[in-house]
């Protein structure tokens, strides 16, 4: 008997296919070394106080303590309100980042128009529930007054190469916020070399992702250059493909002025000016909130 023999193909997933387009053969040595030359040749032009009003104006004040309380919150969002009385001269503070528990609280506190109110959402930081909860949850805070949703990515099924059930989720997650942003947190310390932080990228927004983001702040290493160098040319290509423009926050461990120079000279340096507003740059911090202004003030303030 004759046995016939096929050249046959396994079937390339669309995902694979969405991959395909882009580069994705990083090595991180090569990553590290063009981050450096960015840090070492282009910060310290940035180092202005136009650019530290800006950086100021890109932040999601966020408070996600397990201490937080209706009290804590609205002392928080008080403070966003006062900070416009007092410096009306100032752009404040992009969003204010909360649990979904604390939307409302911050919805009926917030007297200022260009303040967005951000949710953290779909089982964070983990994001290991059931996709039912975390589809309800983030209609919950989006009921209770959130105009932006920050979820986490399923790095467990991105890492098992279960792109399908990732981008499925995050479609799902997208569809229920509508018109409203969705930012996506990768996780990036937990997805292992720089390759990965590229694919994770590019799949979040080839599923909807509005925002990638860095991390949650709660595993380290959180926001690393690195990680900021590979998501913004991942945006830049995505770009280049599509048309849209997709932003770019990062988060964790942003604790000095230098810090937020060094991503606003990233995006700057793969970006470009387009990306230079608080519609496509966001910064997830609280502590850099106080170090900032207290730069811009010309003295020590503990304001948030």
């Amino acid at each position: 008997m004759i046995m016939e023999t096929t050249n046959e193909q396994p079937t390339q997933s669309k995902y694979d296919a969405a991959l395909a387009k882009y580069n994705t053969r990083l090595t991180d040595a090569e990553v590290a070394a063009q981050v450096a030359g960015i840090i070492e040749g282009k910060v310290a032009e940035n180092d202005r106080p136009e650019v530290k009003q800006f950086l100021f104006h890109c932040i999601d004040l966020t408070t996600l303590s397990t201490t937080d309380n209706d009290q804590s919150v609205m002392s928080l969002t008080q403070a966003v309100n006062r900070l416009d009385e007092e410096h009306p001269d100032l752009k404040n503070v992009a969003s204010i980042c909360v649990y979904p528990v604390f939307a409302e609280t911050v919805r009926d506190t917030l007297e200022v128009d260009d303040v967005h109110i951000t949710c953290v959402s779909g089982g964070f930081p983990s994001s290991q529930t059931f996709p039912e909860v975390k589809v309800a949850e983030t209609a919950m805070a989006i009921m209770e007054g959130a105009d932006e949703i920050d979820i986490v990515m399923s790095v467990g099924k991105f890492l098992a190469g279960d792109y399908e059930a990732l981008c499925d989720e995050i479609q799902e997650l997208k569809e229920t916020c509508r018109q409203r942003t969705l930012k996506v947190i990768l996780e990036t310390g937990a997805l292992g070399p720089m390759a990965n932080v590229k694919k994770a990228s590019i799949l979040a927004m080839y599923a909807g992702a509005d925002f990638i983001k860095t991390s949650t702040g709660k595993q380290q290493p959180a926001a690393t250059p690195e990680a900021a160098y590979v998501m913004c040319q991942a945006i830049r290509e995505y770009y280049e493909q599509t048309g849209t423009r997709i932003g770019f926050k990062p988060a964790g461990g942003l604790s000095t002025v230098h810090d937020a120079l060094v991503y606003y000279t990233i995006v700057k340096e793969v970006l470009g000016e387009e990306w230079l507003n608080n519609s496509l740059f966001r910064l997830g911090t609280s502590r850099l909130a106080n170090l900032l202004l207290s730069d811009i003030l010309g003295q020590e303030v503990k304001w948030f």
